[in-house]
């Protein structure tokens, strides 16, 4: 249980720092107003370089993110009701992260980042990129945003089974205090006798 919990965290941690490397681009579309060409540009270049980058990375990715998967999924296949309310969330969360990073991110940036026209200070922003820019910074932000329900999600489910092994320690403790309190008090001398 507790291998399974690091590794689903470990994984869903390890997208969310990928996810957080964007915020060079995301931070100048997304969060700052008004929306400039200069900004744009940053963007695009930075989306640009992702382009070049090593195939290895991709398939790094591609591995880890099916790991944290199956990690999940295999939580759900013990039945319990904690599993499928907490792991049946954090799959849905899940599982919505990466269809928004598949369907929308990877084909934005593999489509519209190979090439970009050269740009020289103070060069109009093409129009033709600016929707798929801005998109980009959205879909990272909702991908984010579902990763960080899943960081939740385990969490409140650490929380509840720590609980659960709580009371069940109390009870234990308590059914045993019972049955040697009863013979304690019998025997001559004891301290319940006292």
């Amino acid at each position: 249980m507790a291998i399974r919990a690091a590794i689903t965290v470990s994984v869903t941690s390890f997208l969310l720092g990928l996810l957080f490397t964007h915020w060079i681009a995301d931070s100048l579309t997304l969060w700052k107003t008004p929306v400039t060409d200069a900004h744009l540009w940053v963007a695009a270049r930075y989306y640009h370089v992702l382009t070049k980058g090593a195939p290895g990375v991709g398939y790094v990715v591609a591995a880890a993110t099916t790991l944290g998967a199956v990690t999940i999924l295999w939580s759900l296949r013990d039945g319990e009701a904690g599993n499928l309310m907490f792991d049946g969330a954090s799959i849905f969360l899940y599982s919505t992260a990466i269809a928004v990073y598949v369907q929308s991110v990877l084909p934005s940036i593999f489509t519209n980042y190979v090439a970009l026209p050269p740009d020289h200070p103070g060069a109009k922003f093409p129009p033709d990129l600016r929707t798929p820019t801005l998109g980009l910074a959205s879909s990272h932000l909702i991908c984010s945003v579902a990763l960080t329900g899943v960081l939740a999600l385990q969490t409140g489910r650490w929380w509840a089974e720590r609980a659960d092994d709580d009371a069940s320690a109390a009870e234990k403790l308590s059914a045993s205090g019972r049955g040697s309190g009863e013979k304690e008090g019998s025997k001559p001398g004891s301290k319940k006798a006292l």
